[in-house]
């Protein structure tokens, strides 16, 4: 019975942990200053949305990231002053570490000046990705 202890207990470590994992990939997490670094359509690739543009960051073996880009182009095509640009991580390594990208699939929102207002982690839900775009004024 006392070995059985421990092993409960470490799965409900584990549960905890994978649930809790699993509820915040994709979440969009505002920033609480909007005073980073300014990007600008040479850098992304592509022409800045008037209200916003959202930048994914993607690797070439990432499965969540071929989700993600799904998403993301199938939503802008309804809203005309918001782009799309999609950056692969891996070309791109100076700029991962600029802007502090911790893992793909990252999804940058971008104010229409250029400046990130918040990101979402892992494969953000079509609610999210509305609820985050209506937060950019």
């Amino acid at each position: 019975m006392k070995t059985l202890i421990p092993l409960a207990f470490v799965l409900v470590l584990a549960t905890g942990y994978g649930l809790w994992y699993q509820r915040t990939r994709g979440e969009f997490r505002k920033k609480k200053t909007v005073n980073g670094p300014k990007l600008t359509a040479a850098i992304v690739g592509t022409e800045l949305g008037a209200r916003a543009t959202m930048v994914q960051f993607s690797s070439a073996f990432c499965t969540p990231c071929r989700a993600t880009k799904v998403l993301l182009e199938d939503m802008v095509k309804t809203m005309p002053d918001v782009h799309y640009a999609h950056i692969d991580a891996e070309s791109h390594l100076e700029l991962v570490r600029q802007l502090n990208i911790l893992s793909t699939p990252t999804t940058l929102f971008l104010n229409g000046a250029g400046v990130e207002v918040g990101r979402a982690m892992g494969t953000p839900k079509r609610v999210q990705v509305h609820a985050a775009l209506a937060a950019i004024h």
